[in-house]
């Protein structure tokens, strides 16, 4: 699809003459006035104002509050144990936005006269909608009408307007009759289950006043009892206008200024209108909103549109600030700027909402939060609006106890499950199939809450309210999944429906099943911390929850043995465990001429039959937990699931656009980059009437720092692998990271990174950590593009790791042994000893350590010290356990193990047999040789022939797995291939360097040759 794809207005401004900061479309066409109103809506987190005409005719026209909102019983003809009974809709409340005209006794009506001149723009600097038309009446006066208006970032409850009418060549009188709508019906939802729903109650009109000072309104809910005031009140700027008759009507209040209009001369006022509202079950508190409704107006008063435009400019200023973002096509820029200002306007500023799936822009899904909040929303925001992002996951706190009692009704004794979709907290779902079964929810919040905390520092939501949120989520995992005996004790969860709505109820499916092992292991990496770092306060929330070490151990139990399957024949990760058994949907089947997902055209059944996907599921796991998974394995995921998905939700473009970055894919990375950019603005999926699509915009955003930039979070720091995209030639984004401010400028020379606020600022680029000072600067060259994959020599049949670095941090066991025995004798460990250590046995080790001991040590002294050295890392070693597995090491051996490959240990440490024990993985290993068995020590290859020889395996039947240099080393030398854990430039020897054994994944080496190379002296992956 090109930038440009034609829209439903009369003009789409191209790149070159577009600026990058004013959304502006031209036109009269009725039939796109609708996503007009979506596209120019404006929102502050609680109130949100559709951009409709103030003179009237819009059908579409609402205001609403994110707070607002009815509940409705749900009728089943056949109710069961455990489904939602009620569902929570947010209701269209009183609109403030209408100014009626009438020239003499004749009222404006638009629709009849003729329009010269439209045009609406959506300023995104200055956050404010401004439209300007100039109007010709059947009798032929014309006027220019300019209208602006905004909601407050600074004041939840205000939207200001400025309304101005000149007289081109009408002379006479001039009636503006502003008023209050409290009128306003939710959109009835027909077949579409995305619009919205048929209610009962909903907002009615209680009381109403108007006089000439202000005017105001009250309404309440039926069910919720919720209560709003809504009042106006109006300042003359300009023309002779006096305020005249003030009166209730039936749908809500009016006050009417009068004047005279003479040729060249014009007539404004501003209006503020303002709200207040009470907290659902309060819906009583009549004088309370009155006195807030009328503090907010009075605030207003005082400051006048003007500055309240200036104090708007300058919110956004630093919002801007944090975003930093350019690119030298200015349909792009403009395009990226107006989703994130959508994102931004309208995600919530306190913990009584967040942000919903159409936000405050329409009343597409009833206004519910969904599970994209966490993962699209959040993820955009948190570098550059963390305030926000803190927001979002507050609300999932305030709402924890809603979602422990939602555990209840699934059956679960214990824990917490959040709501599906809900805007109270509670599930709101009717079809449990596509709604509740997606336990995934949990795994989202939870990885939200783990992102959010890499991104700010911030401990104190973590002790205030992260950590519990992680708990109470995690142990529902324990509870619906189980160890399988028929999988050899791997944790597998059945009965469950991932993002793939077209797949439901399924087992094992992948999506879940990864995220929920992340979820375990960092409860239990979360506990750990705790308990370590804030004993007291872990001590309190584990009393207060009943949280046992036990149960902790099981969460890294569950998180270690996790049913994450290979399929051997497609060598990809299935779905699910009956996806791939499935047919591929039939062709007749996937007409998208009117833009209708299959699930407005087939029934569900029909749709589960079938190998086809409605979004991103897997791929979507690789996306936000794919560290342990090689660029191989992902190309081929990517490409057998892009073949069966159809792309029905708005969600799927970013993650196929991030993943097709990734894996080497750059011109498919691009068109679903647009695909994902323009969707509201071009109307792709055909319902931005509805309201504009949050996580879609949060997706262009992403695509562009994680699909472009190539950022990923790992071990709490951001990495970056930018890359250009070759319609543009440069671009840049800003990352808010833990204080600090770090600007991504990338062109065709290379990429240039800034710290722009902060004392330093440690990440990596393309693997290789760096390290900004305050205001430093350092230019590197783009990162190469994903190598084809790898390969061997011969058939892989044996794997043979090392042990520390590898499989378990002990690095810091022998260095501190090290270190110990170094001060008693006197000699120096600097900096850089330990790496030095790494991969030596113990004599030789010892050697390095005595070359500026300032004597000469007998051989007797020697195996003394040695001995020492070993006692003191003996008895650290009797302390360790399962738990100081490094993250993915069990997984990597179990899965060279289910793939039938002999797996061998190849370590410098004649402890090996004992630590091997300690951690409980003793009995996964076919063979262990450590320095006892050997004469030399590595470099020299013989630590790694000999473990080839007692597997019964060729050398270049092996892959050696290793985190020192001396060990790559090794490898190279007995003439298998290496695999590198740690640092690039460290390790640079190494065929492949990974930051950790999680993101080994043998699979993709397995049935792969390698392609002869006369250069290359040894065996290459």
């Amino acid at each position: 699809m090109p930038i440009s794809a034609t829209a439903p207005m009369a003009e789409i401004p191209s790149a070159g003459k577009c600026d990058p900061w004013v959304l502006r479309r031209q036109g009269t066409d009725p039939s796109a006035f609708a996503q007009e109103e979506s596209l120019f809506a404006v929102a502050n987190g609680a109130l949100g104002v559709r951009g409709g005409l103030e003179e009237g005719g819009n059908h579409s026209q609402r205001s609403f509050i994110a707070g607002i909102w009815e509940r409705s019983p749900i009728h089943y003809h056949e109710r069961f144990s455990g489904f939602a009974r009620h569902t929570d809709t947010r209701v269209p409340v009183a609109d403030g936005t209408a100014i009626r005209l009438r020239l003499g006794d004749t009222l404006v009506d638009l629709a009849q006269g003729q329009w010269l001149d439209f045009t609406r723009e959506l300023d995104m600097r200055r956050g404010v909608f401004r439209r300007t038309l100039r109007w010709r009446s059947a009798s032929g006066q014309t006027l220019d009408i300019i209208a602006e208006r905004l909601a407050a970032l600074d004041e939840p409850g205000l939207l200001a307007m400025r309304y101005q009418v000149i007289s081109v060549d009408y002379q006479g009188p001039i009636t503006l009759e502003s008023s209050i709508d409290a009128g306003k019906a939710p959109v009835e939802q027909g077949d579409d289950p995305r619009i919205g729903a048929q209610i009962e109650g909903g907002l009615h009109l209680v009381d109403a006043h108007a006089d000439e000072r202000s005017a105001w309104v009250m309404q309440r809910t039926t069910h919720s009892d919720i209560s709003l005031v809504c009042a106006q009140r109006h300042r003359v700027i300009e023309g002779d206008l006096a305020i005249g008759a003030c009166k209730s009507t039936p749908r809500g209040v009016v006050q009417v200024f009068s004047g005279t209009l003479a040729p060249g001369q014009g007539v404004s006022i501003e209006k503020n209108v303002g709200y207040a509202w009470t907290d659902p079950g309060h819906g009583s508190a009549a004088e309370r909103l009155h006195a807030l409704a009328e503090a907010v107006l009075d605030r207003a008063g005082a400051m006048g549109f003007p500055a309240l435009l200036v104090q708007q400019t300058g919110t956004l200023e630093r919002f801007w600030n944090e975003v930093d973002l350019g690119c030298d096509n200015a349909l792009v820029e403009q395009s990226l700027r107006f989703n994130l200002f959508h994102l931004y306007q309208s995600s919530g500023r306190d913990s009584s909402g967040s942000t919903a799936a159409k936000g405050l822009t329409g009343e597409g899904y009833e206004g519910h939060y969904f599970w994209d909040t966490e993962v699209f929303m959040l993820p955009a925001l948190a570098p550059v609006a963390p305030e926000i992002a803190r927001n979002m996951l507050a609300y999932r706190y305030r709402t924890l106890d809603r979602a422990r009692a939602h555990a209840r009704e699934m059956d679960h004794a214990s824990g917490a499950l959040y709501a599906w979709r809900t805007i109270s907290g509670d599930e709101c779902s009717s079809y449990f199939p596509s709604g509740s079964a997606q336990y995934h929810i949990n795994a989202a919040v939870a990885w939200a809450v783990r992102h959010y905390w890499d991104v700010s520092g911030d401990d104190g939501f973590m002790l205030d309210e992260g950590a519990e949120i992680l708990f109470e989520t995690a142990r529902v995992w324990r509870d619906v999944g189980h160890f399988s005996d028929r999988h050899d004790g791997a944790f597998c969860i059945h009965e469950v429906t991932g993002p793939d709505e077209y797949s439901a109820l399924v087992n094992n499916n992948f999506y879940t099943n990864r995220m929920a092992q992340r979820h375990l292991a960092d409860a239990a990496g979360t506990a750990r911390w705790m308990a370590q770092a804030h004993p007291e306060r872990f001590d309190a929330l584990a009393a207060r929850l009943c949280l046992t070490d036990f149960e902790v151990a099981q969460w890294r139990q569950a998180a270690a043995m996790m049913y994450l399957p290979t399929d051997a024949a497609l060598d990809i990760y299935p779905q699910d465990d009956g996806f791939l058994d499935k047919p591929r949907l039939p062709a007749n089947f996937q007409d998208h001429t009117n833009k209708q997902p299959l699930l407005l055209r087939l029934h569900p059944l029909t749709i589960y039959r079938y190998q086809v996907c409605k979004q991103a599921d897997a791929l979507l796991a690789l996306m936000l937990a794919g560290e342990h998974v090689g660029v191989a394995a992902k190309r081929r995921n990517f490409d057998y699931y892009e073949g069966v998905t159809v792309h029905d939700s708005t969600l799927s473009a970013s993650t196929f656009a991030v993943m097709a970055a990734e894996v080497g894919h750059a011109d498919k990375a691009y068109d679903y980059f647009l695909d994902t950019l323009r969707v509201d603005l071009d109307d792709l999926h055909g319902n931005a009437a509805h309201g504009v699509h949050m996580a879609a915009m949060a997706g262009s955003q992403l695509a562009l720092t994680w699909g472009f930039g190539g950022l990923r979070v790992r071990h709490g720091k951001p990495w970056l692998a930018p890359q250009l995209p070759k319609a543009w030639n440069y671009y840049r984004f800003g990352l808010h990271w833990q204080g600090c401010h770090l600007r991504v400028e990338v062109d065709a020379t290379g990429v240039l990174y800034t710290l722009t606020r902060g004392e330093h600022l440690a990440f990596a680029h393309g693997g290789v950590p760096q390290t900004l000072q305050a205001g430093q600067s350092v230019r590197l060259a783009l990162p190469a593009l994903p190598a084809p994959a790898p390969a061997l020599a011969r058939p892989l049949k044996a794997v043979i790791f090392d042990l520390d670095g590898v499989i378990a941090d002990t690095a810091v066991v022998h260095d501190a042994a090290w270190k110990r025995l170094a001060g008693e004798i006197g000699v120096s460990f600097g900096e850089g000893m330990g790496e030095r250590l790494k991969g030596v046995d113990r004599m030789g080790s010892l050697d390095i350590l005595l070359e500026n001991a300032g004597r000469a040590f007998s051989m007797e002294e020697k195996f003394a010290l040695a001995e020492r050295k070993n006692d003191y890392y003996k008895a650290q070693v009797q302390v360790m356990g399962p738990h100081d597995l490094l993250p993915g090491a069990r997984q990597a051996i179990e899965a060279a193990r289910r793939q039938g490959l002999k797996v061998g240990l190849a370590s410098a440490s004649r402890n090996a047999p004992l630590l091997l024990d300690r951690l409980g993985i003793a009995k996964l290993f076919d063979h262990v040789v450590d320095a006892g068995l050997i004469g030399h020590s590595k470099p020299h290859p013989e630590i790694f022939l000999s473990a080839a020889n007692a597997l019964g395996v060729d050398p270049q039947e092996c892959l050696g797995v290793e985190d020192a240099a001396a060990g790559i080393a090794s490898i190279l030398a007995a003439g298998m291939a290496a695999v590198g854990i740690g640092q690039p430039h460290v390790l640079a020897d190494a065929h492949v360097v990974l930051s950790s054994v999680a993101e080994l994944d043998l699979s993709f080496i397995k049935h792969i040759r390698r392609e002869e190379s006369a250069t290359s002296a040894s065996p290459a992956i």
